[in-house]
């Protein structure tokens, strides 16, 4: 019904302005850097997991220095409640969308109101799969997947038996490490299994513990996550074995892991600068600058030496 209702209103609003899409006042872009009225949506796909916790951190640091507000809500991997959210944030008249899809199809509905209504949208980490994004502000996924694939063969040797957890599925950031894993992957190693442990860490243990019933002779496994990687660690351990474990974001879990010799590697982002970057790019779009479609965060794989 809520949803329902805001699109009448999105309806009701075009109809006023003489069909034109003319944005309504508070959505119109700023001009002269006064940027100190500025209201933020923030949409987090979920804040328990601390990589997205740095995010959100990096964009309400990098908006208080601007003098811009930001309003936080926690999506709690739930694309439904994520779209709500966003209606919400709409309605209390912000400015500007900076969007972590739970899932890249599901949010774009709510993307395309933000179109109608003028309100500029960047996405962060994850894309969607439709609607005009102003930006994408992300780690280039495909490049860490490949990056995964390359060390796995480098420690373990070619023609290795690997277990892949994959992210939440819809999510584009699964889509595209999956996809740069599987790049060399299929060519190097051997990819007995892969199965969805939804960015968890919890879900990455009871996950793992059933791979390695079924794949006791599996020699390393990548993890689309820190957290699945935390998680299929304390499998591994359980089990006995020694598996290497090569995880995805380079959140502090996974860093102190990583010193303490029990999580191998990571490909590391940086989501406090994701963060900063797509303030920066909303500043500029508010002021009707353009901005690169896409804007990279740069990555590196993380090991104890």
């Amino acid at each position: 019904m809520k949803k329902l209702t805001f699109i009448l209103v999105a309806f009701l609003l075009i109809l006023t302005t003489g069909c034109s899409l003319e944005p309504p006042g508070w959505a119109k872009p700023k001009t002269g850097g006064d940027l100190k009225d500025i209201k933020i949506g923030l949409s987090v796909s979920t804040l328990n997991n601390p990589f997205f916790v740095s995010l959100k951190d990096g964009v309400v640091a990098e908006a208080k220095k601007h003098g811009m507000e930001t309003i936080v809500i926690d999506a709690q991997n739930d694309s439904a409640k994520q779209s709500n959210d966003v209606d919400d944030l709409m309605q209390k008249g912000v400015n500007v969308l900076l969007i972590n899809p739970t899932d890249s199809a599901a949010i774009s509905t709510v993307v395309q109101s933000a179109n109608s209504l003028g309100i500029p949208v960047i996405t962060l980490d994850r894309s969607a799969d439709k609607g005009d994004v102003k930006a994408l502000v992300a780690s280039d996924n495909v490049k860490g997947g490949r990056m995964a694939a390359e060390f796995i063969e480098k420690i373990v040797g070619k023609d290795a038996k690997v277990v892949e957890l994959e992210g939440v599925a819809g999510a584009s950031a699964t889509r595209e490490r999956g996809k740069g894993f599987h790049e060399v992957a299929d060519q190097n190693l051997k990819v007995v299994a892969k199965q969805t442990a939804d960015f968890d860490r919890t879900k990455g243990l009871n996950v793992m513990e059933n791979l390695l019933q079924a794949n006791p002779d599996v020699q390393a496994v990548f993890a689309h996550n820190d957290e699945m990687a935390l998680g299929a660690i304390e499998a591994i351990k359980s089990s006995g074995k020694d598996i290497p474990v090569i995880g995805f974001d380079g959140n502090d879990d996974a860093l102190k892991s990583i010193k303490e010799g029990k999580l191998t590697a990571t490909v590391a982002q940086q989501p406090d600068l994701i963060g900063q970057l797509a303030v920066q790019a909303a500043s500029d779009v508010l002021q009707g600058k353009t901005v690169e479609k896409s804007i990279p965060a740069p990555l590196k794989l993380v090991t104890k030496e």
